[in-house]
């Protein structure tokens, strides 16, 4: 993570072509030997900053109260993470809109930037499974259809990617309505002796229409993140990555989700 903030800064200040692994090994404070210990090439020296921004937001997914249905928890972990103040400060967020900007202009950089989303897209689906094979989730399934799929990233989402970021974002900076039982593999009692025990329930199936779910729902959160950081809005407010992207999670509860696994 150190060398990735030093990478950021020099791309922030010299640019992206006038900035080599050398220089980024020098203002880390290791040898060249070591950065390519570490990373291939410059544009992956700032993976981890992207990815620090995803995962916050997939994993306030997971930590949002299981009381919650699929899309408020995803609505929740927006909250939470791409609001500046909410852990992320908005000097932060600026780091990120430039991180993100440099991803729309360097093949390479996009390159590392899609990696990371679909990678967080894959945490996300595995975390949705999770929340809908604990107990009450079943119940919750006819609200998940519209929500099983909103769900990152960041960049700072992107979703999803970026999500928000550390440092970066993604998804933003980091950091949806599937009907039906396909969502939910059926609960499984493990074996046991004493009747009063607690099940202990399977988890979920990661089926395609949920792959799906999660892939729409860092989507939302990774496009509202990466039209902020186009644009020069503050953010906070109406336009802030935060707004937009619960902007785009609310439309998905309409959507209709009765593909075929």
């Amino acid at each position: 993570m150190e060398i990735a903030r030093a990478a950021a800064a020099l791309f922030a200040h010299r640019g992206l072509r006038a900035t080599r692994a050398e220089d980024i090994a020098r203002a880390a404070g290791i040898a060249p030997r070591t950065f390519y210990r570490y990373f291939a090439t410059k544009e992956e020296a700032v993976a981890p900053l992207y990815a620090a921004g995803a995962q916050r937001w997939a994993e306030a997914v997971r930590a949002a109260p299981a009381s919650l249905t699929v899309p408020e928890a995803l609505e929740h972990a927006v909250h939470h993470t791409l609001t500046p103040g909410s852990g992320v400060s908005a000097a932060s967020w600026e780091w990120a809109r430039t991180l993100i900007r440099l991803a729309e202009t360097s093949p390479a950089l996009r390159k590392v930037w899609a990696e990371v989303c679909q990678t967080s897209e894959g945490a996300l689906a595995e975390i949705l499974a999770a929340r809908l094979s604990s107990p009450g989730a079943v119940g919750a399934v006819g609200a998940v259809g519209a929500a099983g799929a909103a769900g990152a990233g960041g960049v700072a989402g992107s979703s999803g990617g970026v999500g928000t970021t550390g440092s970066s974002g993604a998804a933003g900076p980091a950091e949806p309505a599937g009907e039906g039982a396909d969502n939910v593999a059926s609960p499984s009692e493990a074996p046991t002796s004493d009747p009063s025990a607690t099940p202990v329930l399977a988890p979920a199936a990661i089926t395609p229409h949920l792959r799906f779910a999660a892939a729409v729902a860092g989507a939302a959160v990774r496009v509202a993140v990466e039209c902020w950081a186009a644009a020069t809005s503050a953010p906070v407010g109406p336009d802030g990555p935060a707004a937009l992207a619960l902007r785009n999670l609310r439309a998905l509860r309409v959507f209709e989700w009765s593909g075929e696994n």
